[in-house]
């Protein structure tokens, strides 16, 4: 009985880990659509999307401060 409980328990971790990047992503893509990200995380019903996109706005909020003023660095082409 405790593999199974072991082998459950990574299960739903790794799941969880896969749902949470899902959940970040779609997040990160409407930040790059310029949708306004505090009303949809405010209009997200209470659960485990809304505690990832919430988490996920202020990472987001924070990277973006950091940015500010920054230039993009030069791409340079492949030297193939």
């Amino acid at each position: 009985m405790s593999t199974f409980l072991t082998n459950l328990q990574g299960l739903l971790l790794r799941w969880n880990f896969i749902e949470r990047a899902k959940l970040e992503s779609q997040l990160w893509e409407a930040f790059e659509r310029g949708e306004p990200l505090e009303a949809m995380v405010e209009q997200c019903p209470p659960g485990f999307q809304k505690e990832v996109w919430s988490t996920t706005l202020v990472r987001i909020r924070k990277i973006e401060k950091m940015m500010q003023g920054k230039t993009a660095p030069a791409v340079k082409p492949d030297s193939d």
